[in-house]
């Protein structure tokens, strides 16, 4: 399961565009904006630190919130976040407004476990393909992460979605084939590769 909702303090946003955006942010706010579940959107304002908070602490597209709204409380999940590229701070939010039969499609990680009982504790390498997962899932199924369980796992092995145990309601995205999380190498066959590709074919 995803972590415990939180809560995000908002008010009603009376003017868009850019240079009301810039003032808010000079006050300290974020624009944003909740749509979705059938329902007109709404711009809101939020706290630029308690927003960047929940960015950095972790598993924000993943984790419900609460907006609290003129006294009202609306759950969302977050669908999209903008970074300014120079300075780094939060410059805008999306959110999906989310009840109890809302299904979304979501980027997952992926954690590896019991390295050390695989061939990886023998010199092998992991080679991670897919860092993180799409699903699809009840907004309130969402999982924090995923775990492949390297137990046994020797060099040229590979380790595919059917061998993660998904939360019932939960399915990947991909469902055409059994694609590839991750494969064990032997560390001179990537080296013995890459020289390969680098040296120039005799004429």
């Amino acid at each position: 399961m995803s972590q415990n909702t939180y809560e995000l303090k908002a008010e009603a946003r009376e003017r868009v565009g850019k240079g009301s955006s810039r003032e808010l942010r000079r006050n300290g706010l974020i624009p944003a904006v909740i749509y979705g579940d059938k329902q007109a959107p709404l711009s809101i304002t939020l706290s630029t630190n308690e927003v960047t908070k929940r960015i950095h602490a972790g598993g924000f597209m993943t984790t419900i919130a609460t907006i609290v709204l003129d006294g009202k409380k609306i759950q969302v999940l977050p669908k999209d976040y903008q970074l300014d590229p120079v300075r780094d701070f939060t410059m805008h939010v999306d959110f999906l407004r989310v009840s109890a039969k809302t299904e979304v499609n979501v980027e997952v990680p992926v954690h590896f476990e019991n390295e050390d009982k695989s061939a990886i504790k023998q010199g092998g390498v992991l080679n991670i393909v897919r860092h993180t997962v799409e699903l699809h899932c009840p907004a309130d199924q969402i999982p924090e992460f995923l775990t492949v369980d390297l137990s046994g796992a020797k060099v040229g092995d590979s380790l595919h979605i059917s061998a993660v145990k998904l939360p019932k309601g939960v399915r990947p995205v991909i469902t055409d084939r059994d694609f590839t999380i991750a494969t064990i190498v032997a560390p001179a066959a990537g080296v013995e590769e890459e020289a390969a590709e680098e040296t120039p074919a005799s004429e």
